[in-house]
């Protein structure tokens, strides 16, 4: 933009000394038929001429370039009519510009953000409808099936409504997946805080998790033995987040392998607990998305295990309801580590603070 400003100004130097030139010259001209020639005077007039011809000329040039400018923008409303208030025009020239690049700035921002939720749109939309359509068509394909009436053995049949049966299972649990997240979103799933020993629902997990984890000879343990902890959170929530994340990495790990938990104090009054596993790892250009819904590493083998693709952005969504936070670790072929955050016992702090004190 200093560019134009400049070639504006070299317009209206040129057009000064023309005019300056001219009128300087008819002066000249007339004083020399009248026998009365006065160099100063002369002078004084071709520099009082220049001097006001340049900042006419220049004021003008301002006044018709902002005025067009903004007639523009008004016409097309991107601009904020408040921005562009009318002050004097001279200094209102680089207002207008500056409102100009801010605003395309902005736009261009604004741009790139709305092609990239145009792009995580469009593939939400096909991980709906493909996570779907696998159990509906399934449903659909037994029972019109059995309403066709050409299986006439109750055992095939009962196997037939088994099967449907699993698929409205899978329907039912995906649409319950979405209606927790959409309300963790909106606010509208009230926490329970309470307190609660953390090392005990990592047992009941355990417990919970076995025969899932026996399946794959995963074992499930503590990198070492605990003493209750105590933190405060929505307990029910916190074991969710718990399972999803053991559940994941048994679904990643490999076979004969190992999900460690282990516990540390985090600024003092927090504790993380972190679970670890040596499965497949996770590349790094994948990490970003791990939270994003239905996104899937391994596409295939993911729907082998089965699951609704919900589990880690409903663990993200937890997390951040409890206004604290979830990190990622992984090395490709290694293993990961997922960890989270959650406030020590206000009774437990109060504890420590009593026995700091008496120390």
């Amino acid at each position: 933009m200093s560019k134009k400003f400049k070639r504006s100004y070299k317009f209206a130097l040129k057009t000064s000394t023309y005019i300056t030139v001219f009128l300087t010259g008819l002066i000249a001209l007339y004083e020399y038929i009248q026998l009365e020639v006065n160099l100063a005077s002369i002078f004084v007039f071709a520099l009082v001429c220049f001097v006001f011809s340049f900042f006419i000329i220049q004021l003008r040039i301002e006044f018709f370039i902002y005025k067009r400018v903004k007639s523009i923008y008004d016409s097309v409303s991107i601009l904020d009519q408040s921005s562009l208030s009318n002050p004097r025009t001279t200094s209102d020239m680089k207002t207008l510009t500056e409102e100009v690049e801010r605003f395309a700035k902005g736009k261009k921002l604004e741009i790139e953000t709305l092609k990239v939720r145009e792009n995580y749109r469009k593939e939400f939309i096909g991980n709906v409808s493909h996570e779907l359509k696998t159990p509906l068509f399934t449903v659909q394909g037994y029972i019109l099936t059995l309403l066709d009436g050409a299986i006439k053995d109750k055992k095939v049949r009962k196997k037939y409504l088994t099967r449907a049966s699993k698929g409205v299972d899978r329907l039912i649990y995906i649409v319950k997946d979405l209606d927790m997240i959409t309300k963790l979103e909106t606010g509208d799933l009230d926490l329970y805080i309470e307190t609660f020993n953390l090392v005990e629902l990592v047992e009941s997990v355990f417990e919970l998790l076995e025969m899932k984890s026996a399946k794959k000879e995963i074992s499930l343990n503590f990198d070492k033995e605990y003493a209750p902890i105590y933190v405060d959170g929505d307990k029910e929530r916190i074991q969710q987040v718990v399972t999803n994340l053991i559940v994941n990495s048994i679904k990643y790990g490999k076979k004969g392998g190992t999900t460690e938990i282990s516990f540390e104090e985090f600024e003092n009054s927090k504790i993380i607990l972190r679970v670890n596993d040596n499965g497949e790892g996770i590349e790094k250009e994948h990490i970003p998305r791990l939270f994003e819904r239905f996104f899937r590493v391994d596409k295939t083998g993911s729907r082998r295990e089965g699951g609704s693709g919900l589990g880690l952005s409903i663990v993200k969504h937890i997390i951040e309801a409890h206004k604290e936070q979830i990190f990622v670790d992984s090395v490709y072929g290694i293993g990961s580590e997922f960890s989270f955050t959650l406030p020590k016992s206000e009774e437990i702090l109060e504890e420590e603070t009593d026995a700091s004190l008496l120390n």
